[in-house]
């Protein structure tokens, strides 16, 4: 176990050392958002050591010309970026004409908390300065939940002399530049700027895109407590947008800046509304105060913890670590916009361009389906429904035709961003995971006109896909699949991934069940159903015959299935046979000497064991679990949540909790040594699955709700609500019993530990 970085709590994360060289990794951890806008934690004031300035609005990307060094047909134009907008959060401090920078003063005192409960951030420091000037600062700050455009600032000068000049410049800094740029380009023009006294606008138009942003701020200035004027004077840095006001201040006053900003952007709203949504969410906001608006944005943190909380008493290592993953869960992505969805870093940093991967469909959907109105999954997948048409030109640049569907690795509106042959053209994988969101979706909401409708459309398109990239193979008498990369990204352009050809039968197989229910439900005949989507008994019948004869990789001498092709030729030293100083191994050895070695990034024939099952029979799951296990060097975040829930899954409970404790402290403890890129958002949907899905057991099998649970050694209690099969539950496990409370919905039917039980509308004990 790594040393906690951050100060134990179970519900705040606070750091109370100050380093300047690590502020840069605490930007990330620090961050804060409302699912529409965001920003990475970065001081107020300047600072002069390593960070990552960065303000984000959801939906509203540049598209940055595809670089590569040799093209190759069916690369797409560009990759989606998440723009980093102008920064409203700025406040330039000058003490006696000296900018106020923490990297050159010197930190008597310092302690920084992220308050999850109530959704903001508080910064407390006493410095002293270069001309050897005491003062405290004190900065709080939260992204409003309920005025999504908004968030607010209260930072607070303390002086301990008489006579000290304090210069304020409360501004927006237009400066910032995305990191990620492929050719170095901004990604943002500012069209104009308006500042008066103590409003400023700054509007942008993004780059080679009809996208419009307007950022605003607005600031009230009080001197112990009682607002003041002050002489407004525009800022004569052209790249930052407001005006300095002076006071002097003598022993123990107190300066106050109320600070509010954020953003009108042009996909909600007209670009002609935009100063009065400006001027009315300013003068609302200001009239308020911070103090209420405060109490109204934990008013809205509430609302979500009360169904979203997972509860763990006896370990707060355990509790703070689930509660920090369903914060930035939330602060994401809250189900609010339809048309929004998961960037892999949310609003902490711009690796992956902030846009869509299959870790959504996988990682993400079960966690907003089990905590939220099912809605929320159900505009996810809406989302992948209303871009088939994309999916399917995307399968016809491989040379696939007929409605054949292939989802995009990376995208924000349903074209394929990612130009990495391997990702692109080989990790087809996820098309699986789309089926898979759709089977767990169903399951959970029984909503079949979504399947009738749009569902249905999705798996043929899917299905028509695999059917065209099988070859039959004459020397195995079976179908195969060419040059594929499958989970583990450490091996690339292999032949019959065993999980990728397990996964292309399982949608076969799901499809033409679904298109059978679809027939019994509506009382018809299959060959109705298939006339209505556009099939023929010919086409289900060539299904049928590769679902039969598909080729799965299977050792008998080792009782496991193989990976892939040419696995079992490496050098198959364990993971523990690699020296310390040459982990991670993404970051120490050539990309030539990982795709020749053993080593498993992610779970990748175990991740079919997680989809599937019910497939296989315990014994089948912990042998392949202990053979692969040793090989896998978890550098993909969505790795040890896999291995918590399959661990659970044998009964090896020690060990699940040691996964879990990986997968939702991987960001807090910085396990890969990478947290100054931003957060692993989508696999902190991954560490809710390994309490719910793992410990808890939680799952549908045959429209039936089974738990099988298990408790951590650490662990006196843990409770969870649920939202499932339209029902919500509290379940509460200890050492010795499991309680399930039947919070809304009808009674329904339970498998518990065995033991089939129905629920009423009140507590069920059973020990």
């Amino acid at each position: 176990m790594l040393e906690n970085k951050y100060v134990l709590d179970p519900w705040s994360i606070i750091e109370n050392k100050f380093d300047s060289t690590k502020m840069i990794d605490s930007e990330s951890i620090f961050s804060l958002g409302n699912g529409k806008i965001g920003q990475r934690g970065n001081f107020e004031e300047d600072f002069s050591n390593d960070k990552t300035i960065g303000n984000y609005i959801s939906g509203i990307y540049y598209r940055d010309k595809t670089k590569v060094g040799w093209w190759k047909k069916g690369y797409p134009e560009y990759f989606a970026k998440m723009v980093n907008c102008p920064n409203w959060n700025k406040i330039r401090i000058s003490i006696n004409k000296e900018i106020l920078d923490l990297n050159k003063c010197k930190v008597l005192s310092y302690k920084r908390e992220l308050n999850m409960k109530e959704g903001w951030c508080e910064r407390k420091a006493l410095v002293l300065t270069n001309s050897s000037i005491k003062i405290e600062i004190q900065s709080k700050k939260f992204i409003s939940l309920k005025r999504v455009n908004i968030g607010a600032i209260n930072y607070k000068i303390k002086v301990f002399d008489n006579d000290i000049n304090i210069e304020i410049l409360p501004c927006i800094d237009i400066s910032t530049r995305n990191n990620d740029s492929n050719w170095n380009e901004p990604f943002l023009e500012t069209t104009d700027s308006i500042t008066k006294n103590n409003l400023s606008i700054v509007n942008s138009k993004v780059i080679n895109s009809e996208f419009e942003i307007s950022t605003f701020s607005n600031t009230i200035h009080y001197l112990n407590n009682k607002k003041i004027d002050g002489n407004y004077i525009k800022s004569d840095d052209k790249s930052l947008i407001g005006s300095k006001t002076d006071f002097i201040l003598n022993k123990n006053d107190e300066l106050t800046i109320f600070k509010i900003g954020g953003y009108v952007n042009s996909n909600d709203s007209e670009k002609k509304d935009f100063i009065n949504i400006i001027d009315k969410e300013s003068k609302n906001a200001l009239k308020k105060g911070f103090i209420d608006l405060c109490k109204e944005n934990a008013v809205e943190w509430n609302k979500i913890w009360r169904d979203s909380d997972v509860i763990i008493n006896g370990d707060v290592k355990s509790q703070q670590a689930i509660r920090f993953n369903i914060f930035h869960l939330n602060q994401t992505f809250n189900g609010n916009d339809p048309s929004l969805n998961i960037g892999p870093k949310g609003f902490t940093g711009e690796k992956y361009g902030g846009v869509t991967y299959w870790d959504t469909e996988a990682y993400c959907v079960p966690f907003y389906l089990g905590t939220k109105d099912s809605i929320v999954a159900k505009n996810l997948l809406n989302q992948r429904y209303k871009q088939l048409n994309n999916a399917i030109k995307n399968a016809e640049k491989i040379g696939l035709n007929n409605g054949a569907a292939l989802y995009p690795m990376v995208t924000v509106n349903g074209e394929e961003c990612h130009n990495e042959w391997e990702i692109t053209f080989e990790e087809i994988h996820r098309n699986a995971a789309i089926a898979q969101a759709i089977k767990k979706y169903i399951n959970s909401t029984e909503d079949y006109g979504f399947l009738e409708n749009k569902g249905i459309k999705i798996l043929i398109a899917i299905s028509r896909f695999w059917k065209q990239r099988v070859n039959f193979s004459k020397a195995l008498n079976k179908y195969v699949i060419l040059g594929v990369t499958g989970p583990n990204e450490y091996e690339n352009n292999i032949d019959n991934n065993w999980y990728t050809n397990y996964s292309a039968r399982w949608c076969l197989e799901y499809t033409i069940e679904q298109l059978s229910e679809i027939a019994n439900r509506a009382n018809v005949s299959n060959e109705f159903i298939l006339k209505t989507n556009n099939l023929t008994t010919n086409e289900i019948s060539s299904w049928k015959k590769i679902i039969k004869n598909m080729y799965l990789p299977f050792s008998k001498d080792l009782n496991v299935f193989i990976q892939n092709d040419g696995f079992l030729n490496k050098d198959l030293q364990p993971i523990n046979s690699i020296p310390t100083n040459q982990r991670p191994i993404n970051q120490n050895w050539s990309w030539d000497k990982i795709l020749r070695s053993p080593y498993i990034k992610q779970a990748d024939v175990l991740q079919g064991f997680y989809f599937f099952e019910d497939h296989f029979s315990k014994s089948e799951l912990e042998s392949n679990f202990n053979y692969y296990e040793q090989f896998t060097v978890h550098e993909s975040s969505l790795s040890a949540c896999i291995h918590s829930v399959l661990a659970s899954r044998i009964n090896n409970t020690e060990k699940a909790y040691d996964y879990y404790i990986r997968a939702s402290r991987l960001d807090l403890d910085d396990y890969n040594k990478e947290i100054k890129q931003g957060l692993h958002i989508t696999s902190m949907g991954g560490s809710w699955m390994s309490i719910i899905e793992g410990f808890a057991g939680v799952k549908i099998f045959e429209n039936k709700l089974y738990l099988n649970t298990n408790i951590p050694e650490k662990w006196d209690n843990y409770s969870f609500k649920l939202n499932i099969k339209n029902r919500k539950i509290n379940v509460l496990i200890n050492k010795n019993e499991t309680k399930i409370n039947l919070l809304s919905g009808e009674k329904i039917d339970i498998m518990l530990n065995n033991q089939e039980i129905t629920i009423y509308p009140k507590t069920i004990k059973i020990n």
